[in-house]
């Protein structure tokens, strides 16, 4: 039987810490958790606020692919940062690096007073990729 939702755990993913999943499908779109600058390989934060920026887009990236989505597939983007000044030019530039100069999808991006493991960015994503004939 088709589920109408269904719950992703690819390879190359990070592990989830809790009750939480890190994507799921349903029906032609794909929703990807909020992914932070999670190294999938050790499971530790990366170093540098540009790099674990920068990770968090890929694992989000990982997880999309995993279901024939790229990033040009995002349909809507929100950003979690814990201080807009400094961190909201290298989410700009992250992006402009990983969409190749756009078009970017639609994104909110917002300032919060923390994160897990006191960590300083978190992106969350919806991507379009159609399921085609099962």
């Amino acid at each position: 039987m088709n589920r109408p939702v269904r719950i992703l755990s690819p390879d190359g993913a990070i592990a989830p810490t809790g009750t939480w999943s890190v994507g799921t499908r349903a029906g032609d779109f794909v929703f990807v958790a909020g992914m932070r600058g999670i190294d999938p390989v050790t499971n530790a934060l990366v170093d540098g606020d540009e790099a674990r920026i920068r990770q968090g887009f890929i694992n989000m990236q990982t997880i999309a692919e995993s279901e024939g989505a790229g990033l040009t597939d995002c349909v809507r983007l929100t950003v979690f940062v814990t201080d807009m000044a400094a961190l909201r030019p290298l989410v700009n530039k992250v992006q402009e690096d990983l969409w190749a100069g756009g078009p970017y999808p639609p994104r909110t991006i917002l300032e919060v007073s923390g994160l897990n493991q006191d960590d300083i960015f978190e992106v969350e994503g919806t991507f379009y990729a159609p399921a085609g004939p099962v």
